[in-house]
């Protein structure tokens, strides 16, 4: 029988023991052997943090997320392989969607946002310039460099495509190495994942590693630099986070864990109102894919009590259809659970929660399956319960497969505090066509999850349902469900990088940021749109003017375009006007009159100006007051594969008196050449 691979240091470790058996979750079939005997851990991570982690800081952020998509579509060119594989972890053709395509989204994702919200740099400036003194020379700024470690990753078994991606896609982006550590029972598609990683030759050598069966001494080797990312069960959770490698060198540790997850109808959503149609197909699709085993999945279903015997009907009429068996039979809607260990585990659980309610649907100890064999394969029945609300065991025992609980309540004040009797969830949802109804509970439940989910006839064509997590929002939640949050768009980067506070005069900043700020030197040599991307410079600049507005401007303006607001055009409106006292120019004549004194009109490397930003009118600009205005370059991003690139230019407009008139930012587009 084949033996797992791991990937570490640079090559392929077959093991030096046995192993454990891993089974085909539907035939029972052994199918592979799992051990990491012989896997140097402390090696492991020295070659991410000497190898992995240099090659890719000598990289920017846009250069990593360009390799980010470059991987997406060669993994994309395999998917097939992974579906065959996905098949034998229990997984029907849509679960396999979940997961396969689920985590190269995630890579997708991750490429555009790092091209599209981070500079093409090494380093990412965050927040404003912070004026440490009077005179303008002693400055603040906040800067985040890459953690010079590895990002452990340490993932469970019910997605082992998407939760290794889903961790491995920011960090990558951030310049930070992974050491992906999967759960065992379905590590062999993680393992293939990796092999067409590592195969593809499109990483940097030491990006990735791949550590299959026992950690073993890994967290003992753990340093200050490193970083830690676990999916699991909220014991683990525990016993990982106070780990003393972890613990003595703060280590950072994101979890995401356990969730008794509830989806909370609206007392508007009567039978035959399509919300109470779109809450039953929401918790019959939230039970059965995945067979249930979805951190996300619905566990508590709560409900007005007096829908609760039409929500119990309508959902056991429509778990009925369900077709469970073979993921290969194209009628088959819900596969087995991960393993015959896991379907015990699950039992175990329905035993606490039935003895506090009772089973509406469903039979834990029998199945009819198609293609398979029920006793060989872990299948398992949905189940759903109902309850009483004010029992501890359904808002304690979370039965991790295709199984929930149907809950009553009385009042919406009623749904939160049941709701937060979860002690913390990743996700959670609210079905109602009342958006006040949503609104209260959707405020009340929020310190409790990480995520809420409105649904009603206007998202739902579009919505991706309660259990899905998406690239730009946060995954993770309080409490019980760990207390950590992963994705969350460039969040997710920004936590495997260090946020360092830097404060220095305007000259030492512009230099280390590579962003021009006010007080450092300026170059008035050529006109800077005469120049090229390659030969501009951080803080070449133009100053231009002065022009005199005119009365004989503003009416003209007002006229041509329109905007003939009473402070333009009303001698005795505007001088009513508290902050005017007369008549004042528009504040687009005045970014108008700028432009024209900046510009050079002939043909040249500027291709476009395709934006203001942060525009600001400070004082206002009166008939016979001459403006001059000052351009700086400000940042210089070069676009990956194109021949042009970004410049954000400081524009600054004074009235002859040196006061501040308006103050924005500029973006152009320049040739690189």
């Amino acid at each position: 029988m084949a033996l797992l691979r791991s990937y570490v240091g640079g090559h392929w470790h077959t093991p030096t023991a046995e192993g454990a058996p891993l089974h085909d979750a539907v035939t029972g079939e052994e199918i592979a052997r799992i051990s990491s005997a012989g896997i140097d851990m402390a090696a492991a991570l020295d070659h991410g943090r000497r190898t992995g982690g240099p090659a890719l800081r000598e990289l920017t952020f846009h250069q990593r997320a360009a390799l980010l998509k470059t991987l997406a579509l060669h993994l994309t060119e395999h998917k097939d392989e992974l579906y065959a594989l996905s098949a034998r972890t229990g997984a029907t053709q849509r679960d396999s969607l979940i997961d396969v395509d689920g985590g190269i989204g995630v890579l997708f994702a991750y490429s555009g946002k790092g091209r599209r919200e981070m500079p093409n740099a090494k380093v990412y400036v965050e927040g404003a310039v912070e004026p440490l003194g009077k005179g303008g020379t002693f400055l603040g700024r906040h800067i985040l460099t890459p953690l010079h470690g590895v990002a452990v990753q340490i993932n469970a078994f019910n997605f082992p495509v998407w939760g290794p991606l889903e961790k491995f896609a920011p960090a990558f982006v951030a310049g930070v190495p992974s050491l992906i550590k999967p759960a065992s029972q379905t590590a062999y598609l993680t393992a293939r994942l990796v092999e067409l990683i590592v195969e593809s030759g499109i990483l940097p050598e030491g990006s990735v590693q791949l550590v299959c069966g026992s950690a073993g001494d890994l967290l003992d080797h753990l340093t200050p630099q490193d970083l830690v990312a676990f999916t699991g069960s909220a014991s683990t959770a525990q016993r990982l986070r106070t780990h003393e490698a972890v613990v003595r060198h703060a280590v950072r540790f994101n979890a995401e864990a356990d969730s008794l997850n509830c989806s909370i109808l609206g007392p508007d959503a009567r039978p035959g109102t399509p919300e109470f149609d779109l809450y039953v197909k929401q918790l019959v699709t939230e039970m059965t894919a995945k067979a249930g085993q979805k951190c996300t999945a619905i566990r508590r279903a709560l409900v007005p009590a007096e829908l609760i015997d039409d929500v119990a009907a309508a959902t056991a009429e429509r778990l009925a259809k369900v077709v469970i068996g073979n993921p290969a039979n194209p009628d088959v809607r819900m596969g087995a659970l991960a393993g015959l260990e896991q379907r015990e585990e699950v039992r175990r659980s329905l035993k606490a929660l039935t003895a506090a309610g009772q089973v509406v649907f469903g039979d834990p100890e029998r199945v009819e399956v198609v293609d398979a064999d029920p006793e060989r394969g872990a299948f398992l029945s949905p189940v759903l319960l109902r309850a009483d609300p004010d029992r501890a065991e359904p808002h304690e025992v979370e039965a991790f497969g295709p199984v929930a609980t149907l809950l009553p309540y009385d009042s919406a004040e009623h749904a939160v505090e049941l709701a937060a009797r979860g002690h913390g969830s990743l996700v959670g949802s609210v079905v109602t066509g009342d958006a006040e109804f949503a609104a209260s509970v959707v405020l009340g439940v929020a310190p409790w999850h990480g995520r809420v989910l409105v649904l009603d006839t206007e998202d739902a064509r579009e919505s991706t349902g309660h259990g899905s997590p998406l690239p730009p929002l946060v995954h993770g939640g309080p409490g019980r469900a760990g207390g950590g949050e992963e994705m969350g768009g460039i969040r997710a980067v920004l936590h495997h990088m260090q946020r360092t506070a830097v404060q220095a005069s305007p000259k030492v900043l512009a230099a280390i940021t590579g962003q021009w700020a006010a007080g450092a030197p300026r170059r008035e040599d050529v006109h800077p749109f005469r120049k090229t991307l390659a030969e501009l410079r951080v803080g070449d600049a133009v100053v231009a003017g002065p022009r005199e507005v005119t009365q004989a401007d503003i009416d003209h303006f007002a006229e041509f375009t329109g905007d003939t607001f009473y402070a333009h055009t009303d001698p005795a409106a505007a001088a009513a006007n508290p902050l005017f006292g007369g008549i004042v120019a528009h504040g687009y004549l005045v970014v108008s009159f700028a432009a024209g004194l900046f510009v050079s009109p002939e043909p040249g490397p500027v291709l476009a100006n395709y934006g203001l930003e942060n525009l600001r009118f400070v004082t206002p600009v009166y008939p016979g007051d001459a403006l001059t205005v000052t351009l700086t370059c400000k940042q210089i991003t070069p676009r990956e594969n194109a021949d042009y690139g970004e410049v954000r230019w400081d524009a600054e407009v004074t009235k002859q008196d040196g006061t501040i008139a308006a103050q924005y930012d500029v973006l152009t587009l320049v040739a690189k050449a």
